[in-house]
């Protein structure tokens, strides 16, 4: 076999190089700005300008487009005509969809508890304790903060990459909903107590009761910002 057809299609992925060096550094934007969104640090339905965004992260317009494109498909942004890229604000059908995935994810990671490596079990303690300690420091966005990270730690008992991944995109969109919600210790004051109970259930290996723990939380939680956004 000749390498002809080898040097052809070598030859034009070269081609198309500066469009993946392109791309891939929209990724790596796109991670940035999602992260923000998780941190709290964007609130929804603040303009994003594109000339100072570009400024500080040294990137091309052209970057910070496909950065934009790449959020808008995940629901983070939204683009309207005429006036530029939002952060979006979520609406009760969002909720609605977000808890029905999470639902599905979070039971069912819950349900790896018992074969989960040691590590992925301490990372949901951690999450925890990290959770009790900024609430006896009166830190209610670090509870918020910390809760995001036990909901993705207990993600991570199911040893899947691409549900993590899946799952930080679901809490950086429900973030905008939480930024919503306003005073965070009214928030979070009652979830914290229902993650302490869902630890204490797996490590007691009461795993079916942890996960209707679980399910408990997520309807409440559903609820909550449900009606919140109603009344917002």
């Amino acid at each position: 076999m000749t390498t002809v057809e080898s040097d052809d299609w070598l030859s034009n992925l070269a081609k198309e190089r500066a469009d993946l060096d392109r791309s891939t550094t929209a990724e790596r934007v796109a991670d940035k700005l999602r992260d923000s969104v998780l941190a709290g640090h964007i609130k929804p339905g603040r303009q994003l300008n594109e000339k100072a965004l570009g400024e500080a992260l040294r990137v091309s317009r052209n970057t910070l487009r496909e950065a934009f494109r790449l959020l808008t498909h995940e629901r983070l942004l939204v683009h309207e005509y005429s006036r530029g890229v939002f952060v979006r604000v979520p609406e009760v059908a969002d909720i609605r969809d977000l808890y029905a995935a999470r639902r599905v994810i979070e039971t069912g990671a819950v349900r790896h508890w018992d074969r989960a490596p040691e590590a992925a079990r301490q990372a949901v303690r951690d999450s925890v304790a990290l959770g009790v300690g900024r609430r006896e420091r009166d830190d209610w966005s670090g509870v918020g903060t910390a809760n995001v990270r036990f909901h993705q730690a207990v993600t991570a008992l199911a040893g899947s990459s691409r549900l993590d991944e899946e799952m930080r995109r679901l809490l950086a969109e429900l973030r905008l909903a939480f930024v919503v919600m306003g005073d965070s210790r009214v928030f979070y004051e009652d979830y914290l107590t229902l993650n302490e109970e869902m630890l204490a259930h797996l490590d007691a290996g009461q795993v079916p009761e942890a996960e209707r723990a679980m399910l408990r939380y997520l309807d409440r939680a559903e609820e909550h910002l449900a009606t919140g956004l109603r009344d917002s």
